[in-house]
């Protein structure tokens, strides 16, 4: 495990949870606090056109989608292509050529025939793969609904730190499914650079892949791996039906600042399922990395932390805007908050 990477991975998780939890305390004592933290947190229909000095517009938000779309992608084939060296093969010329070789001072950790051949190391390897895909699925989406889906008010605003904030968030949150190997993926990428400039372009797409081999890394999988995926597709599904009944408030309302009461699928037991579905879709994550990967843990307290707190929020402000909002509906966890 490479700890130079993991280390401040967890230790940034935990300092952007701690505040959130402690806002989250119910304590009169804590009430100023309280109310600064969820300043930074609130934006489009619960923030007050008086809070909109530090703040950007809402539609930004599809700047955190291409950010984790182009990053998820750079991680994922970096990983795979990883993954595709260190899997067994019966005959095959070496990938680097002796002058490469040299290059890269004779290094035998990241050629073809490297020394990580365990049979464990190449099922994490191929997990953190897997992860990467789940994840490439989830900003994909996001990134069309932010697109085609959501139309934002004009007049929805969301504070610059909360911005900053989605920003860190989906430069981590990938890199967390995928950090143990990272370094190890970093040096092999390098390797990779060195070798197509000592064999040039032609040579190097002359190489033969090994399909097979290529997929190898998702046939490893654990049993629990395929349960993680099955809660992210539960979630993910939930929460594009959910995204879509928002999309559907602001159809030719594009200009309007009214809101209505959204109905259908657990709306009918949350104020905010799209959040709910969120966390969901991170605890597949945790599930389907056996939940013993306490970086990914954290990301998901993280999640869970952040979003009920907005959660909370919204809901307030649903039953402060209509009389008649559903008095049966919860914040965001049904028959329990």
């Amino acid at each position: 495990m490479e700890l130079g990477l993991v280390t401040p991975l967890r230790a940034a998780w935990i300092a952007a949870t701690l505040p959130i939890v402690i806002a989250l305390i119910p304590s009169s004592t804590l009430r100023s606090f309280q109310q600064f933290l969820l300043g930074f947190a609130k934006r489009g229909k619960i923030m007050q056109s008086s809070s909109n000095k530090l703040s950007v517009p809402q539609k930004l938000f599809i700047h955190f989608y291409v950010l984790a779309f182009v990053w998820t992608t750079l991680l994922l084939a970096a990983t795979w292509l990883y993954a595709y060296s260190t899997m067994p093969k019966i005959s095959e010329p070496l990938l680097f050529s002796s002058i490469a070789s040299h290059l890269t001072g004779g290094s035998r950790i990241f050629s073809l025939q490297g020394s990580h051949t365990s049979k464990e190391h190449r099922s994490k390897i191929g997990l953190s793969v897997f992860l990467l895909l789940l994840m490439e699925a989830q900003v994909l989406r996001r990134l069309f609904e932010s697109i085609y889906v959501f139309k934002y008010s004009p007049y929805a605003r969301m504070h610059i730190f909360g911005y900053l904030t989605g920003l860190f968030f989906y430069t981590a949150a990938p890199l967390s499914l995928c950090c143990n190997y990272a370094t190890e993926v970093y040096k092999f990428g390098l390797s990779l650079i060195q070798e197509f400039i000592v064999k040039g372009k032609d040579r190097m797409l002359a190489t033969e892949v090994d399909w097979w081999r290529f997929l190898n890394p998702l046939v490893q999988l654990r049993w629990y791996t395929w349960i993680g995926a099955a809660i992210f597709c539960w979630g993910w599904i939930h929460q594009c039906r959910c995204h879509a009944i928002l999309g559907s408030l602001r159809e030719n309302r594009e200009h309007s600042d009214d809101y209505v009461v959204p109905h259908g699928d657990w709306f009918q037991y949350v104020s905010s399922p799209h959040y709910l579905a969120e966390i969901v879709i991170y605890a597949g994550f945790v599930v389907a990395s056996g939940c013993s990967d306490l970086t990914i843990c954290l990301l998901w307290v993280f999640v869970v932390a952040n979003l009920v707190l907005a959660a909370a929020e919204t809901h307030r402000w649903y039953l402060h805007k209509f009389d008649n909002y559903p008095r049966n509906r919860f914040a965001i966890f049904p028959f329990v908050y």
